[in-house]
C-alpha cells in the first residue's frame, strides 16, 4: 500500500514527497497540471530554507542575498538586517519546482496525472482519485479545496483587509544584494535578486487596483526598473487563511493548505519545507497525530512576528513608524531578521 499519497505538486508536496522517500515510505503525488507552474510568490528562501534544500539534496540555481533592507518611501530612511547564518536564495519558482521535481523522480516518486474530487477515509486508510494510502497530503495551495471539504478552513477575522499579492520579473541586473522592502501608505513592494539579470518585484496590498497603478506608488523603486518588464504579472490572494488543525484523521496539511499569515516576513517557502520534515518524521514514526504540535512549534516565531508586523501596518497612527523605527533600533531590527532566517 502506498504511505503517502500527496495531493499537490508545488515546493511543498515535492518536499513532503522527497521526505517521504528518502525515509523509506513509498510516495505518490497526485498533479494534474505539468511541471512547473508559475504562480505568485516571493521567490526568496531564507537561509533556513536554503539549508532545508541541501537537506534534501536538491541543487538549484539562483541569487545570494545576504539579508533585508527596508525603505520608506517617504522620508527614504532606511534600515538594514544582515543574516548571521549565511545567505539566503532568491530562485524563480518554476526554476525551483522543476528542481525538487527532478530531484523527486530520481528517487523513484510517482506523479500521477489525477486531480482529486473527493477523499474518503477510515481507520485504516484514505482513499483519493482512486487511489488508497495509509497517510493523504494536502499540498493544494493557499485555497485549499481539500481543506474547505474537510471543514477546517476558518473564518477570517472580521474588520480585518484582505490582502494580495502581486509579482512580475524584470530583465536587470540587481543593485543589490539585500531584499529591497518599500513601504508607502497603501502597501509593501519586494525586490529579489533571482539571477545575474533578472528580480522579482512583488507588490503585497489591501486595495484591488492593476499592477502598474500599484507600483506606480513606490516612485523610489520605479526609477530603478528598466521600462519594459520581463515577465506576466501573476496574482495570488486574499493572503490571510487560516486552518482549524492541520491534521484531520489520515490526512495531513502542509505549505499554504496548513494556513497562512501572510506574504510580509518572506518566509512561506521556507515554512512548507521546514513543515515537510516535521511531517514525515510524524508519519515515520507512526505518531502522525503529533504533527499539529510540531506544526505549531516550528511556525509559531512566523505567525507571531508577521502577526505582530501585521497588526502594526494597519494601524494608521504606527505604520509610518515601521521603517524609521527600525532604523533608530538597528540592533533590535537585526535580531528580528535573524530570528526569521
Amino acid at each position: 500500500m502506498i504511505d503517502l499519497l500527496i495531493v499537490g505538486g508545488g515546493p511543498a508536496g515535492l518536499a513532503t514527497a522527497i521526505r517521504g522517500a528518502l525515509a523509506g515510505l513509498e510516495t505518490v503525488v497526485l498533479e494534474p497540471r505539468p511541471t512547473p507552474v508559475d504562480k505568485a510568490c516571493g521567490e526568496g528562501l531564507m537561509p533556513g530554507g536554503v539549508r532545508r534544500l541541501r537537506e534534501l539534496g536538491v541543487t538549484v540555481p539562483g541569487r545570494p542575498f545576504h539579508g533585508i533592507r527596508y525603505l520608506d518611501g517617504v522620508t527614504g530612511r532606511k534600515a538594514e538586517g544582515l543574516f548571521r547564518a549565511g545567505p539566503g536564495l532568491g530562485i524563480p519558482r518554476t526554476d525551483l519546482q522543476a528542481a525538487l521535481a527532478e530531484r523527486a523522480a530520481r528517487l523513484g516518486v510517482r506523479v500521477v496525472p489525477r486531480r482529486v474530487t473527493e477523499v474518503r477515509q477510515d481507520e485504516h486508510a484514505v482513499t483519493a482519485a482512486g487511489l488508497t494510502a495509509r497517510h493523504l497530503v494536502a499540498a493544494d495551495g493557499l485555497h485549499s479545496p481539500l481543506r474547505r471539504a474537510l471543514g477546517l478552513s476558518a473564518p477570517p477575522a472580521p474588520g480585518r483587509p484582505a490582502r494580495y499579492g502581486l509579482r512580475r520579473h524584470y530583465t536587470a541586473e540587481p543593485w543589490s544584494d539585500l531584499v529591497e522592502v518599500y513601504w508607502s501608505a497603501h502597501g509593501e513592494a519586494y525586490v529579489t535578486p533571482l539571477a545575474p539579470d533578472r528580480i522579482g518585484v512583488a507588490v503585497l496590498t489591501s486595495e484591488r487596483a492593476p499592477f502598474d497603478v500599484q507600483l506606480a506608488r513606490f516612485p523610489q523603486l520605479t526609477a530603478r526598473l528598466p521600462a519594459v518588464p520581463g515577465g506576466a504579472v501573476r496574482g495570488a490572494g486574499p493572503l490571510r487563511q487560516g486552518s482549524r488543525s492541520r491534521v484531520a484523521g489520515r490526512v495531513l496539511f502542509v505549505g499554504d493548505a496548513a494556513g497562512y499569515v501572510d506574504a510580509l516576513t518572506g518566509e512561506g517557502l521556507t515554512l512548507a519545507l521546514t513543515a515537510a520534515e516535521a511531517l514525515v518524521r510524524c508519519v515515520a514514526a507512526g505518531r502522525p497525530q503529533a504533527y499539529e504540535q510540531a506544526w505549531r512549534d516550528l511556525s509559531r516565531g512566523y505567525r507571531t512576528l508577521t502577526g505582530s508586523l501585521l497588526w502594526a501596518r494597519e494601524q494608521r497612527r504606527l505604520a509610518g513608524r515601521i521603517v524609521p523605527l527600525a532604523a533608530r533600533l538597528p540592533a533590535l531590527f537585526t535580531r528580528a531578521v535573524n530570528l526569521l532566517a
